[in-house]
């Protein structure tokens, strides 16, 4: 977990004094607000209500870093993550972040699932991504724990990475840029004022602050819809629905799995299914399951799911007890669709008609990480 000390109220001495405010401060603020401070004319401040930075979603997921497979060609999602994972294994592994390029395997069991994973490999050639079926039979040879009854889909450029060490990453530039976070501090509002925005916040400490900025870049996160519905109409305004996931850590050597492993999704993309990663220590862990809820600060793990998500896991995994799957934590996805939508649904990165200066991001998910370094340069261009 990555420790800021500055509340707002002892960071900000005065308004109009910043070009450009970020709102949270999780992976993708943090990338954009490292990307903003790397022109010298600019002057940022990274406003999170928590007390440090990455507590919320960027800090409660798989950590995988995605190969960009799974959405459709011209998509902001597929576009992003793709140029993000380059970014990732170049820059910031250059950098010293933690990660590993393990690889993974997309699973099928059924002749439906074979036509699947088929027709994204056929996509992925198009999209230049590397990918390879492989064989039941050598499938078995490469991993003889995993249950593959029709085929394998392998991406070879997918992996793991530290969420922590590619915050810290992220942050250390900004700051080293000039760059202020300021922790403990909530927007309760936002305004268009001066062709520019007042942003007020309350900070942990009881203190009142009103800012004037230029710009303002809305990457809250689970709370995104809300920054949002504080400046635009009523006509305008976002309804999110959540999706808590649970994983659920392996306590036993047997079987050993050497990369990601992960079921065929299912249509709708709501999620990627309960698939099996490892972090970078060797640990096996599975997840998420998806339960819906209406608190996007239930952040207490359960295993209401456990037996669905162990019999899942059986799939491909036959070898895995019930008693050795133990609930570890759990994080939330926020959603622009609700679970009964089957229509894949992309990030919403734009500019709001009418409000010059305003960058709206929403829907900001799954493979919200992976993209993160992307999308810092793609909100940098649009400012």
């Amino acid at each position: 977990m990555i420790r800021c000390v500055r509340l707002f109220s002892t960071t900000v001495s005065r308004p109009s004094e910043y070009s450009h405010a970020v709102i949270g401060g999780g992976a993708v603020g943090l990338a954009i607000a490292s990307e903003l401070s790397k022109r010298q004319d600019n002057r940022v401040i990274l406003i999170e209500k928590n007390k440090d930075v990455g507590q919320e979603t960027s800090s409660r997921n798989s950590e995988v870093i995605h190969a960009g497979l799974y959405y459709p060609v011209g998509s902001l999602k597929t576009k992003l993550c793709v140029e993000g994972k380059q970014l990732i294994y170049s820059e910031a592994k250059r950098a010293g972040v933690e990660m590993q390029k393990c690889g993974k395997w997309i699973v099928a069991q059924t002749d439906v699932e074979d036509a699947f994973i088929e027709s994204m490999h056929y996509k992925a050639k198009e999209l230049g991504i590397k990918t390879e079926l492989i064989s039941t039979l050598k499938a078995k040879y490469i991993e003889p724990a995993v249950d593959v009854r029709r085929g394998v889909l392998s991406s070879p450029t997918s992996g793991i990475v530290s969420a922590h060490s590619l915050m810290l990453f992220y942050q250390t530039t900004f700051e080293n840029n000039g760059g202020e976070i300021a922790v403990g501090s909530k927007v309760t509002g936002l305004e268009r004022v001066h062709g520019g925005y007042k942003i007020s916040v309350d900070s942990l400490d009881g203190e009142h602050v009103d800012i004037e900025v230029d710009n303002v870049i809305n990457s809250a996160g689970l709370y995104a819809n809300q920054v949002s519905n504080m400046l635009l109409p009523e006509d305008r305004h976002v309804k999110y629905w959540y999706a808590k996931g649970n994983y659920f850590n392996f306590n036993n050597s047997f079987p050993e799995v050497r990369r990601l492993v992960y079921p065929v999704p299912t249509k709708g993309l709501q999620g990627l299914g309960t698939h099996l990663t490892i972090g970078l220590e060797g640990q096996i862990k599975f997840g998420p399951d998806v339960e819906w809820i209406d608190d996007p600060t239930d952040l207490k793990p359960n295993d209401h799911n456990k037996k669905a998500a162990h019999e899942a896991i059986l799939r491909y995994l036959p070898h895995v007890m019930y008693e050795d799957l133990e609930t570890s934590y759990c994080g939330i996805r926020p959603k622009l669709a609700g679970p009964d939508s089957k229509e894949f649904q992309d990030f919403i990165i734009r500019e709001e008609e009418g409000f010059p200066g305003f960058i709206n991001l929403l829907g900001i998910e799954s493979p919200g990480l992976t993209a993160s370094f992307a999308i810092g340069k793609h909100v940098a261009q649009m400012c």
